[in-house]
């Protein structure tokens, strides 16, 4: 008989490899990481109980074949021993008959775990007697009868069928008389391991869906604190909520320290938001300021020669052509006043909805800012001859903000006698607005708010990430650079229909 490998081995082996080769596939890799945490969880402990019990179930089947075999070696020894000392006569008077009434006999009686073929085979391997004479007739050769036997003695018997021959030299007197070989019937043993295997198969995949589905559940259970902050970080058409109190557990839990740290960071975002808040506010403050010094000097400068035109018009009121000189006067005067409180209303004008940018946005910058140039003694630089087709795309709102705000900023750091001013240049497609200035260049403290995104403390320069928020809103950049002639620049890049929603 030929020895088969354990069923239970050939089943574990092919598991293992079938397992290896999943956990290797990208593709498998891929899926198993689009499941959601509370499914995957329960997934790993089927893998895992399935390895434990397949390593389990090898464990008792393999003591269970030792103790089958054990049994079976115990047996078979005293049926050799039986037939050694029963057939020691007979072999020395050389008698065939009673050997095979011997042999017969041993394997008539009894049910169960019991000789069923029994064969002697001389020292030559020539067949003495054989139960099976149909088979193996006396004088036959019984070579391979004894090849396909397997010794008594062997360390183990591959239980896989219903029958096992086994063999063992019969000796006395001295000299050998050959070979017994004995074929039992071991049915109920295979039996008895398929109802073992077979039990032990539907026990662990009872145990692999009951711990699966505790899994299930506890994972559930442990997820449901993220689920929670998820939701409450998620909420449609809002911020992020905090958890309100009565629903945060009572004592020390993790649930409890997680959800007391979300609250807590929410109140640190709020209060942070709320300081920023009040500091750009406070900065808008001082920018009105200035720009309202700004528009006082712009006024106060026309209003004395208005006064003087109309004491010379209340002096000479009959003559004409000092009364057309002087209403002139008073008309281009009232004009240019209109035009300074226009420009600044338009400049902070809290809603400017989708108006286009155009180049008389421009000319509204520069009739605002160029007071507070004339009033530091300062050269201004003014170059809008970018074509217009540029940035008609470009809401004129924020635009006209960051130009204002860089502009008031070039002109603080240019000092009394400085230089700034402000140059278009078109690009493909787009606007590059330049702001020079004649100053030190942007301090390093300052740098991240107009450069960064990342958060920023509390104090000046919140104009500067205005300007920030700004030109990201549009989909633009922001960059230092220096001019050929050594002015500081700042360089904004924005392209045309880029605004972000």
């Amino acid at each position: 008989m030929r020895a088969l490998p354990h069923p239970h081995l050939e089943i574990l082996t092919a598991s293992r490899c079938g397992f290896s080769s999943c956990r290797d596939g990208d593709s498998m890799g891929s899926r198993l990481s689009s499941i959601p945490l509370t499914l995957r969880l329960p997934l790993m402990v089927a893998v895992l109980m399935s390895l434990v019990g397949l390593a389990a179930s090898a464990v008792v089947l393999r003591a269970l074949s030792t103790t089958q075999a054990s049994q079976l070696r115990t047996m078979a020894e005293l049926e050799f021993d039986s037939i050694r000392t029963s057939a020691m006569s007979m072999l020395i008077r050389d008698d065939t008959w009673e050997l095979f009434d011997l042999l017969d006999r041993i394997t008539q009686r009894g049910t169960g775990l019991r000789p069923i073929q029994a064969h002697l085979v001389d020292p030559y391997g020539r067949v003495i007697v054989s139960t099976e004479p149909a088979q193996f007739r006396i004088g036959s050769d019984g070579r391979q009868l004894i090849s396909e036997a397997i010794p008594l003695d062997a360390p183990d018997y591959p239980l896989n069928e219903d029958s096992i021959l086994l063999k063992r030299v019969v000796e006395g007197e001295g000299r050998s008389f050959g070979q017994v070989v004995v074929g039992f019937d071991v049915g109920a043993l295979v039996a008895e391991r398929k109802r073992t295997l077979t039990w032990l198969v539907m026990g662990n995949i009872a145990a692999t869906l009951v711990l699966a589905l505790a899994g299930y559940a506890i994972a559930v259970r442990a997820m449901r604190p993220i689920s929670r902050l998820i939701h409450q970080m998620g909420i449609p058409g809002g911020a992020p909520q905090p958890i309100p109190a009565p629903e945060i557990p009572v004592g020390d839990t993790e649930t409890a320290r997680l959800y007391r740290s979300y609250n807590r960071m929410l109140r640190a975002v709020e209060d942070r938001n709320a300081a920023e808040r009040r500091l750009a506010d406070r900065e808008r403050f001082v920018s009105l300021g200035r720009l309202a010094g700004t528009m006082a000097h712009e006024v106060n400068n026309p209003l004395g020669g208005l006064l003087n035109a109309v004491d010379t018009l209340r002096s000479f009121p009959d003559r004409p052509e000092v009364v057309a000189r002087n209403a002139d006067l008073l008309d281009r005067g009232l004009k240019h006043l209109r035009d300074v409180v226009r420009v600044t209303l338009d400049t902070h004008r809290q809603a400017r909805g989708d108006v286009p940018l155009q180049t008389v946005d421009f000319e509204d910058l520069h009739a605002l800012i160029r007071p507070e140039a004339d009033r530091l003694g300062q050269t201004l630089i003014w170059d809008v001859t970018a074509a217009p087709a540029t940035f008609v795309a470009l809401p004129a709102g924020p635009v006209r903000q960051v130009a204002l705000n860089l502009l008031l900023n070039a002109s603080a750091v240019s000092g009394k006698g400085g230089e700034f001013g402000l140059i278009l240049q078109s690009l493909d497609p787009g606007l590059a607005i330049v702001i020079k200035d004649s100053g030190t260049g942007l301090p390093s403290e300052l740098r991240p708010r107009l450069l960064s995104d990342d958060p920023i403390e509390p104090g000046g320069g919140l104009g500067l990430r205005l300007v920030r928020d700004l030109v990201v809103g549009l989909g633009g950049t922001v960059s230092l650079g220096q001019s050929s002639s050594g002015l500081q620049e700042v360089i904004v890049v924005l392209a045309c229909g880029k605004e972000k929603t």
